[in-house]
């Protein structure tokens, strides 16, 4: 969980994607999450986060429904939504933490 810390502690917002690897919808937003990440380039991190390979994690932070996004800027969750999203609703929403 340290680890976590480290990764979320930072001034640039940073998009975090729960996800897991036998779920549809997680494997529809690849795609989208990897053009945010291009969208934004170093203004903002995009990290996904395996929930089968980072149990504890996912179960402090109540992770139920896949995907779930959050935005974290300064170590302070911003924003947080379980379900598909698409590119520019993401890129909107980091922006306003940039």
């Amino acid at each position: 969980m340290s680890k976590f810390g480290e990764l979320i502690e930072t001034r640039v917002p940073v998009l975090l994607d729960f996800y897991a690897d036998w779920d549809e919808a997680c494997k529809g937003m690849h795609p989208v999450l990897r053009d945010v990440a291009a969208a934004l380039g170093d203004k903002a991190r995009v990290i996904k986060i395996d929930v089968d390979k980072n149990q504890q994690l996912a179960e402090a932070l109540r992770v139920k429904g896949l995907p779930t996004l959050m935005i974290y800027k300064n170590g302070e969750m911003k924003w947080r939504q379980s379900g598909e999203q698409d590119a520019n609703t993401l890129i909107g929403l980091v922006k306003e933490y940039v």
